[in-house]
């Protein structure tokens, strides 16, 4: 396995710290809990995208591309590191928002992440929930190149296996850090949504032969679709590095029962994880992807799922979106 291989953009802020999180852990049963923080890559505010990013600009700009075409939900992450990066390399950006939760709240739909999007020059177009997001890419790219223009289209969540580089590049700095710490971790937890992230820790941990199980927290789909779609991107993401023969399906692990009512809708769950974390470690995570995975994993730890184990929980940010969410919140924070 050799990354050098592929092209990169290099500006995010590595390696992000690997952190103890005692007072979390003692909270939720889980006594050796630690955070990987890729809430702290620095693309405007970072988060996790930014490691994808890294791979997929490299790309983009080998291919002489000059626009970037993406899309998300109306406070998408992604979206707004997306534009971050096309901002920093003096590219054009067309985003395409869709409006999955039906909200029509003004907070929602104009600060958090829709404001930094703004503020960073992208395009926006909005569409309605269930639009078939893929044609929509398409159609925008050709908007693009029938104005002279050449696009290089992302998709959501940057989650392809160009994207998922930047989590097996993630799973080596982790055990890297492990190692130097004398940390031997029994499992890592995080988010998996688009599964870009999910799916490039399952390939970069097998291809090094890590051994270390990771559990994600679904936030959108159903378990035997969202372990499908995880495996799945895994083995294209171990296959463009030469290795696809080294993933099998038992790697692939979600635990979907934290959804709630549906993708960007929260509950007071999440809410109390929210504080939780907040009020105990100073940690901030967002309520759509973040919130959702820390709400699982208190309820998993206090259960004793985790017993006797050292858990690492991967934080992949977010916190911008909390501010698209303030009305739903402000009645729950005392």
């Amino acid at each position: 396995m050799h990354l050098a291989r592929f092209p990169r953009a290099r500006f995010a802020h590595l390696p992000t710290p690997l952190e103890a999180a005692p007072r979390l852990g003692a909270e939720i049963g889980v006594p050796r809990l630690f955070i990987k923080r890729d809430d702290c890559t620095g693309l405007a505010g970072g988060g996790n995208k930014t490691r994808k990013l890294e791979f997929l600009l490299g790309d983009a700009l080998a291919k002489g591309a000059d626009t970037l075409v993406t899309q998300g939900a109306v406070q998408s992450n992604h979206v707004r590191q997306t534009a971050a990066a096309a901002a920093r390399h003096g590219m054009a950006c067309e985003i395409i928002l869709e409006e999955r939760t039906g909200s029509k709240a003004v907070d929602y739909n104009g600060s958090g992440n829709v404001l930094l999007d703004r503020l960073l020059g992208a395009s926006i177009r909005n569409v309605p929930g269930g639009t078939d997001m893929n044609a929509e890419l398409a159609k925008t790219a050709e908007e693009v190149r029938a104005r002279g223009g050449k696009p290089y289209v992302i998709p959501g969540g940057g989650s392809n296996a160009i994207g998922a580089l930047g989590y097996v590049d993630c799973a080596i700095e982790l055990v890297r850090q492990a190692d130097e710490q004398g940390l031997v971790i029994d499992r890592i937890v995080t988010a998996t949504g688009s599964a870009g992230t999910h799916a490039g820790l399952v390939a970069g941990l097998a291809l090094i032969g890590a051994n270390i199980p990771v559990l994600g927290i679904g936030v959108r789909a159903p378990k035997e679709t969202q372990e499908a779609n995880v495996h799945k991107l895994a083995l294209e993401t171990a296959a463009l590095l030469g290795h696809e023969d080294r993933v099998t399906r038992e790697m692939t692990l979600a635990n979907c029962d934290y959804v709630g009512a549906g993708y960007g809708l929260i509950d007071e769950g999440v809410i109390d994880a929210l504080k939780l974390a907040a009020r105990t470690e100073g940690l901030l995570f967002d309520p759509v992807y973040t919130g959702k995975a820390v709400k699982g994993l208190i309820a998993l730890g206090r259960e004793g799922a985790f017993k006797n184990e050292t858990v690492v929980f991967l934080h992949t940010g977010g916190a911008q979106g909390l501010f698209g969410y303030h009305g739903e919140m402000e009645g729950s924070l005392r």
